[in-house]
């Protein structure tokens, strides 16, 4: 009889959140026995009466898990768990050296790290294309969607508005 091994190699894993639960949900996976990770970062907040300093979340509705295959059910099963994050029709892996790579820049002092969701980009942001026939050329969105961008490209006195895949731009 041959064991799967790969069954209890632990990997890091994103899971999907009910919104602003990312912490109380870092925290029942550990109360169950589960690794887990919610990147914070500080930050300053203003109320009208004072200044206040809170940790929030790094990545909104998200938590890294580090479990075997075996341990996908146990974490589904956590109260404010959605999901499991997939890419490809697969739960998404992270590398555990860029899971160190986030801590290690969380740990220095005076660090900031802004996450930026390039599905939705709002309008006149600055984007290059980095695929295609417009590879290298600057642009600003005119509107997007989670699977499209359109982007006003200007070149010799015109406009040209371009429709592209998410992945074919990257923010400049």
């Amino acid at each position: 009889m041959k064991v799967d091994e790969s069954a209890s190699v632990k990997k890091w894993h994103v899971i999907y959140t009910k919104s602003k639960w990312e912490k109380k949900v870092d925290g029942l996976l550990f109360k169950n026995g589960i690794e887990s990770w919610c990147p914070v970062q500080k930050k300053e907040r203003q109320w009208s009466d004072r200044k206040k300093i809170i940790e929030e979340p790094l990545f909104r509705s998200y938590v890294f898990v580090k479990i075997s295959k075996s341990e996908h059910s146990k974490v589904l099963g956590i109260i404010g768990v959605v999901n499991f994050l997939y890419f490809e029709k697969k739960p998404a892996i992270i590398r555990d050296n860029e899971i160190e790579v986030i801590r290690k820049y969380l740990g220095l002092a005076n660090t900031a790290i802004q996450v930026v969701n390039l599905t939705n980009l709002p309008p006149q942001t600055k984007v290059s294309i980095n695929q295609g026939l417009f590879m290298g050329q600057k642009g600003e969105v005119i509107r997007s969607s989670k699977k499209t961008v359109f982007v006003q490209l200007q070149s010799i006195n015109m406009m040209m508005i371009v429709e592209f895949k998410v992945e074919e731009v990257s923010l400049h």
